[in-house]
């Protein structure tokens, strides 16, 4: 998807987060909103630790992950079910349930009657915690991104990461998370001509 502060149509190279640093950057630009900093953060701590997409993060219903460690889910784009661990983040997914009113289905739950925030809510989230940071190379799939990217450096395990992004081929998983590029440039960095 574009980012908004692009010329209108023109389409950016959006990017995972490849540090620490960064990460906590964006989480503490996200936590600016007095009325929904918590709900964005979570937002993003759930994507950047699931790898989920971002439909299926905004429609997580609170009866799903409430008091769960890990969960079954069918993804909408692939129909394939997987399982998603949350035990890094069950206090705060506690802590979050613990603001929405009682009875409220959807985790994150739209201010416009019943349904939860759209997929172009959770966009603009992500890029305005961006743009206050300076990087406007996020969009909602920076989350499923910086989830690959991180897995795949502390791991070095492709066939498990394609496994959870459902991809057929090493190249495509290695492409979505950047690697290719960061690999091309480190390789010729290491080659000496003269």
């Amino acid at each position: 998807m574009a980012n908004h502060n692009e010329k209108k149509g023109m389409l950016i190279d959006v990017q995972p987060l490849k540090s620490k640093e960064e990460i906590r950057e964006m989480l503490e630009a996200l936590g600016m909103s007095k009325e929904f900093g918590l709900r964005n953060q979570l937002l993003f701590k759930l994507g950047i630790s699931t790898g989920l997409r971002c439909g299926d993060l905004v429609a997580l219903k609170v009866e799903q992950v409430k008091g769960k460690s890990s969960f079954k889910i069918r993804e909408g784009k692939t129909k394939k079910e997987r399982t998603v661990h949350l035990d890094q983040l069950m206090v705060d997914i506690a802590d979050y349930i613990d603001t929405l009113p009682p009875g409220t289905t959807y985790l994150f739950p739209s201010r416009k009657g019943d349904a939860h925030i759209s997929t172009t809510q959770a966009y603009r989230i992500i890029t305005d915690a961006g743009d206050k940071i300076g990087n406007h190379s996020v969009g909602s799939h920076t989350m499923r991104k910086t989830f690959g990217y991180t897995y795949y450096n502390a791991t070095n395990d492709i066939a498990t990461l394609m496994e959870i992004f459902n991809h057929s081929s090493q190249k495509t998983t290695l492409r979505y998370i950047g690697m290719t590029d960061e690999r091309i440039k480190q390789s010729i960095k290491n080659v000496s001509f003269f």
